[in-house]
């Protein structure tokens, strides 16, 4: 018990060496097994666990053998988050002319602080360009006093009109391209603030020939409501520990939007925003069609942050459902396998269907939360809202499960239709 208490020390100290990191996890977890035996009552359960199979349990023996592979997920998240930190950053000498393209639409929270970031980048040649649907947009205030504060930035604001497709910011990233001068492109949304350092790291990891797409990770980072708060419990925990699993099995074949950088040779050799322009998560294929044509992609060292803003309970059931049924129509089977996601949702199944097997939920907590702090507090550097996070699980589930029902979606006020492939349609608006 002893050396248990100081593996779990270690593995919770600010600073573990990856490598003793990864030992004494396993450490743990093999430490659980060992001593679950001699809790009382836990040689039955555990008998149980392993042995018994009756007929009438077929659903409860169904739930325990996803659980186990719930766990060991879990585990492959803890694996592939130590392997992202082990990755060294490339060297920063390269200074390829670098242009940004800021797709905008009205006046987000903390709009003109997040631009400014991007204005304020430590990097010798780059431009901005930022677009608008027309000069009405508010946003086109905030660029304009940004504009007159960094005149030696070069920037331009692009009026882009109405989108004649569905993807709008697809319209807006295809005009702004078109004035863009330079091969090397950062596209990064309206909600994303950066260190003066991106550009560098960009550069440098583009001096690799062969990439050709790199993602950055983004840690989120919520407003005030307790609805946004929820929301970046599961992304800073849930959605990047799959995201390294995926990378660390089958390599970066997708891209994440808030935040990538692509060559325009790449965007050119794949077709343009042309063959994206009809998909809602137009950034997974984006990467998806680069892999499949041969080129790099990558997970960026770069972490930008995304704040979310104080979405209202609606407005949060609204983001949800769209990234459900968008992400069951990029990747099915990916959809169907994020079950193994949720240990703690499985975890209390198990223990309803059968209470003799109460040993699994204490060992899920505690690898589930291990998972969760090596990928929000390692990775991303962010803090975790440890009281969210089983509600945040537990309501994560319910919205997978509703993900497997409806085709339609509400983005920016607007309905729109999902189709089988990704792609989807404006639905026509009812006369009032």
């Amino acid at each position: 018990m002893k050396q248990l208490s100081l593996k779990i020390r270690f593995a919770l100290s600010p600073n573990p060496n990856p490598a003793e990191l990864q030992y004494n996890l396993i450490g743990i977890i093999s430490a659980l097994v060992l001593i679950a035996p001699m809790l009382p009552g836990a040689s039955r359960a555990l008998s149980l666990l392993f042995f018994e199979v009756r007929s009438g349990k077929i659903l409860a023996d169904i739930l325990l053998l996803t659980l186990c592979g719930a766990i060991v997920y879990s585990l492959l998240q803890i694996v592939a988050a130590l392997r992202y930190l082990a990755v060294r950053p490339a060297v920063r000498f390269a200074t390829a002319p670098i242009s940004i393209l800021k797709p905008l639409a009205g006046l987000d929270l903390d709009l003109e602080s997040n631009l400014r970031t991007f204005f304020q980048q430590d990097y010798p040649v780059f431009e901005i360009l930022l677009a608008v649907r027309g000069e009405d947009d508010p946003a086109a205030e905030v660029v304009a006093r940004l504009q007159q504060e960094y005149p030696k930035v070069p920037s331009r604001l692009v009026i882009t009109e109405e989108p004649p497709y569905p993807n709008a910011k697809v319209f807006s990233l295809e005009r702004m391209l078109a004035a863009a001068n330079n091969d090397l492109l950062v596209m990064s949304d309206s909600d994303i603030r950066v260190t003066p350092d991106l550009l560098r790291t960009v550069a440098a990891e583009f001096q690799d020939a062969h990439l050709g797409v790199a993602t950055c990770p983004y840690r989120a980072v919520p407003g005030a409501s307790f609805w946004s708060r929820l929301e970046a419990t599961g992304m800073n925990t849930d959605f990047w520990g799959s995201a390294l699993v995926a990378r660390m099995l089958e390599g970066m074949r997708f891209a994440v939007g808030p935040t990538v950088a692509a060559r325009r040779t790449v965007l050119q050799s794949i077709g343009g925003f042309e063959r994206l322009k009809d998909y809602l998560a137009e950034d997974f294929v984006l990467g998806k069609f680069a892999a499949e044509a041969g080129h790099g992609v990558i997970l960026s060292s770069y972490v930008v942050e995304h704040h979310i803003g104080s979405a209202t309970l609606r407005q949060n059931v609204e983001h949800r459902l769209r990234w459900a049924r968008s992400t069951r129509r990029s990747r099915p089977a990916g959809y169907v396998g994020q079950l193994f996601t949720m240990p703690l949702p499985l975890a209390l199944l198990v223990w309803a269907a059968l209470p003799a097997w109460w040993p699994v939920l204490p060992l899920t907590i505690i690898v589930r939360a291990v998972a969760a702090y090596t990928v929000s507090a390692r990775v991303l550097r962010a803090k975790i809202n440890w009281p969210l996070l089983p509600i945040e699980d537990l309501l994560g589930f319910c919205f997978w499960v509703a993900g497997f029902f409806g085709n339609t979606i509400f983005w920016r006020g607007r309905r729109y239709r999902l189709f089988s492939d990704g792609r989807f349609e404006l639905t026509p608006q009812p006369d009032k």
